[in-house]
């Protein structure tokens, strides 16, 4: 077990925290973080991109003119993929993207990557951070006192509150505790986990 300090909002240590081993220490395998982020970020693409084929383009209903007899290629509509205004051969087609990564593989993925933060020592754990209303500047001094920049903030429970406060301060993301992925906690520098989130997370992981 590792012990990693517990802050108050004011970055004041409150208390201490052990971190499991086998959610905050494994060994991280760059492969299976490609495949998971990557899995994530094509479940996201919207697949709509659409070209019309020769049953879905307007007009060309009639040969454009008789078989034999006029020196020209044959030609049977004006909206052949040959002419101009005709149909796309082989265009892209509405599709997902998305593709199954196992469970396991899943889970393997989210230690490695709360692993990478505690192992760069920019795993911070808070008590609780307090806005007892929606105030932008109050947030501000909090990320000022905790000494952040571009940080994941990992809450236990929704907090109204805080994420409004959060939300116009760039460089700063707040999600709920069953909400963390894998491309959250790689994609910002630092990471904050509440308490209650970080017991929670562990829990799950274990």
């Amino acid at each position: 077990m590792t012990k990693l300090s517990i802050f108050d909002q004011n970055k004041k240590e409150v208390g201490n925290i052990e971190l499991a081993p086998e959610v905050f220490e494994v060994e991280i395998r760059p492969e299976i973080l490609q495949l998971v982020v990557r899995a994530q970020l094509a479940a996201k693409r919207s697949g709509t991109h659409a070209t019309k084929t020769r049953n879905t383009v307007r007009g060309g209903g009639r040969k454009p003119w008789r078989q034999k007899g006029t020196g020209r290629a044959r030609a049977g509509s004006v909206r052949s993929p040959l002419w101009r205004g005709g149909a796309i051969t082989f265009g892209p087609q509405p599709r997902s993207y998305e593709f199954k990564v196992n469970k396991k593989v899943r889970k393997l993925a989210m230690k490695m990557a709360l692993s990478s933060r505690a192992s760069e020592n920019k795993l911070m754990v808070v008590k609780a951070i307090d806005m007892p209303e929606i105030k932008t500047r109050a947030f501000a001094d909090v990320k000022k006192a905790l000494g952040l920049e571009k940080a994941l903030i990992v809450v236990k429970e929704a907090d109204k509150n805080l994420a409004l406060s959060a939300r116009n301060i760039p460089g700063i993301k707040v999600v709920e505790a069953e909400k963390l992925n894998v491309y959250d906690v790689l994609l910002y520098p630092e990471l904050v986990m509440l308490e209650g989130a970080a017991v929670d997370v562990q829990e799950r992981l274990k």
